[in-house]
C-alpha cells in the first residue's frame, strides 16, 4: 500500500547516508529503538512538502475532504492552537472586533492579544453542576445588533464536557450579517461519523472555518489536527499564509502518517468501529442507570441540550466528595485515569479504541464507590456555578501588554486592581480574568472555592498564589 508510513519504512531500509536534519540520523543501533528514529525524516526529495503539498500529503489531505466533505482543508501538527491562530489572524485585521463565547479556550485569547482585536463577549448559560450549556442563537444575534461591527465569531462546540450547540441555527444568523463562523471543533473530530451526532457537526452545520484535534477524540497522535474550509466567505489563500506563519516549517512526518493512519481507519472501518463504540457506550449507561448518589450528566439528547455521550462527566454534587476526590479514587483503587477532575465532577473521556472491558471496569467502579458515599444535604450552588457575569473591562487586552507599572500581590489583596495576566484553571485552560479586567469579590471568591477543591489554578505569570496587576 503506498501510504507515507509505508513510504518511510521502505525509505529507512535504503540505507540512504542522511547528510540532512533531524541530527538523531536515525541512527537506532546509538538510540534508543523504543522511538520511531527510523522513519523520522524531514522535507527530502520525493517526500511531499507540508506547506506547498503536491504529492502524498496532498492525498492524506484530499482524503480528509472526501470524509468531511469540507471546501478545503489543512492538516496540521501544531495541534488546533496552529489552526485557531491562522483562521482568525486570516480574517480580521487589528483593532477589529470579534464575538467569541466567554468559554472558549485560551488560544483564542492568544489570537485577541497579538492581533490587538477587541472582543465582545457570550456567556453560555451555567446548569445546576455548575457546567456551561450550549452558546444561544439569541445571544449570539443580540450582540451582532448591537454591535454591527463585528468581523469574526468565534465559538466553541463541543465543549470540554461534551455539550454541543447547535451550530446551524447560529450559523443562519451570523451569515445574515455576512461574517464567518469559526468553531473550535477540537472535541468533536468524531461527530461526523456519529450517526445520532453527526447533523450537529460544524461543517454540517454551515460554519466556515472548524478546526478539529484528531488525537482528542480519533486514534492519532498527540498534536495532530485539521483546519476545514468550508461555503466561500473565507479566503483560502488568506489561510494558507496564517498557516505558514504558524505551523512549524519543520513538520513531523510521523504526525502525519498518524494523520493518514487515522484517515484510513475512518475510510475503511468508521461504520464498524462506530457501531460498536455506540453499543460498549449505551450498555456503560445501561449499566450505571442503578446509582443513586453519582450522576452522569452525558447520557442524552434534548430539544435544547444536545450531548456527546462519549464524555462521560461523572458528577459528586450533593455527595460528601468533590470531583477531586472521585479522581483519586479511580486513580489509586482501580487504576484508571480520567481526562479531568474540577470541583463538582470529572470527565471520562472514550473513543472507538477503547475496550469493551474497560467500559465494564468503569461502570464497576463507578457503582462501588457510590454504595461507598453519601448524599449531603443541598446547599446552595456555590459561586463560580452561578455567576455568569464578566468582570468589569478596563482596558483592551492588548492594552495591557504596553503598561510598565506592573506588580505582583497576594490574590486577596487583589480586589479592584487590573489585572495584567489571565487566570484559569487547568485543564481545560479556558480563562475567568483576562487583562485588562477588574478583580472583584466575586473573582477572589471563586479563586477561594477553586483552592477548597483542590482545584489547580494558573496564571500567565506562573506566580499563583501572588497576581500580577496593573499598578
Amino acid at each position: 500500500m503506498n501510504n507515507l508510513y509505508n513510504k518511510l519504512k521502505k525509505y529507512s531500509k535504503k540505507n540512504v547516508i542522511p547528510m540532512h536534519m533531524p541530527g538523531h540520523k536515525r541512527n537506532i543501533k546509538m538510540l534508543s529503538k523504543k522511538l520511531p528514529y527510523d522513519i523520522d525524516i524531514t522535507e527530502i526529495n520525493d517526500f511531499d512538502d507540508l506547506h506547498h503539498p503536491e504529492g502524498i500529503i496532498k492525498n492524506i489531505q484530499d482524503k480528509a475532504i472526501k470524509l468531511y466533505k469540507s471546501k478545503k482543508n489543512y492538516i496540521l501538527v501544531n495541534g488546533s492552537t496552529c489552526g485557531i491562530l491562522a483562521g482568525i489572524r486570516a480574517v480580521i485585521k487589528p483593532h477589529d472586533k470579534i464575538l467569541i463565547s466567554r468559554n472558549c479556550h485560551k488560544s483564542v485569547y492568544n489570537a485577541i492579544e497579538l492581533n490587538s482585536l477587541i472582543p465582545i463577549y457570550v456567556s453560555p448559560k451555567i446548569d445546576e453542576f455548575g457546567i456551561n450549556k450550549g452558546i444561544d442563537k439569541e445571544d449570539i444575534k443580540k450582540a451582532l445588533e448591537e454591535n454591527k461591527d463585528i468581523k469574526l465569531v468565534v465559538i466553541t462546540s463541543p465543549t470540554y464536557e461534551g455539550v454541543i450547540s447547535n451550530i446551524k441555527e447560529i450559523s443562519e444568523v451570523v451569515h445574515k450579517y455576512n461574517i464567518p463562523l469559526l468553531v473550535d471543533e477540537a472535541h468533536g473530530a468524531h461527530l461526523n461519523f456519529d450517526k445520532e451526532l453527526k447533523k450537529y457537526e460544524a461543517l454540517n452545520s454551515n460554519a466556515d472555518i472548524v478546526i478539529q484535534s484528531f488525537h482528542k477524540t480519533l486514534p492519532s497522535l498527540t498534536q495532530t489536527a485539521i483546519i476545514h474550509i468550508n461555503g466561500n466567505i473565507v479566503d483560502t489563500n488568506k489561510i494558507e499564509k496564517n498557516i505558514a506563519i504558524f505551523e512549524t516549517s519543520s513538520p513531523s512526518y510521523i504526525l502525519m502518517s498518524s494523520i493518514e493512519e487515522c484517515m484510513d481507519i475512518l475510510e475503511n472501518k468508521s461504520e464498524e468501529l462506530f457501531y460498536k463504540y455506540r453499543l460498549n457506550l449505551d450498555k456503560f449507561y445501561k449499566d450505571i442507570r442503578v446509582l443513586k448518589n453519582l450522576k452522569i450528566l452525558g447520557n442524552e439528547i434534548e430539544k435544547d441540550d444536545i450531548y456527546d455521550k462519549g464524555k462521560i462527566v461523572i458528577i459528586t454534587k450533593d455527595t460528601n466528595i468533590n470531583g477531586q476526590k472521585l479522581a483519586s479514587i479511580l486513580r489509586e483503587k482501580y487504576k484508571i485515569e480520567v481526562e479531568m477532575a474540577y470541583t463538582n465532577y470529572v470527565i471520562a473521556m472514550t473513543s472507538i479504541c477503547d475496550k469493551k472491558k474497560n467500559f465494564r471496569k468503569l461502570a464497576k467502579a463507578l457503582l462501588e464507590i457510590d454504595k461507598n458515599i453519601k448524599q449531603i444535604a443541598k446547599i446552595e450552588r456555590n459561586l463560580e456555578e452561578t455567576d455568569q457575569s464578566i468582570p468589569e473591562k478596563n482596558l483592551e487586552i492588548y492594552e495591557t501588554i504596553e503598561k510598565k507599572n506592573i506588580k505582583k500581590i497576594g490574590y486577596k489583596e487583589a480586589e479592584g486592581k487590573i489585572s495584567n495576566e489571565y487566570i484559569f484553571v487547568y485543564p481545560p485552560g479556558i480563562p475567568f480574568i483576562v487583562p485588562g479586567e477588574i478583580i472583584g469579590k466575586k473573582e477572589i471568591a471563586k479563586l477561594e472555592n477553586f483552592l477548597s477543591n483542590d482545584i489547580e489554578i494558573r496564571t500567565t505569570s506562573n506566580s499563583f498564589p501572588k497576581i500580577e496587576i496593573i499598578n
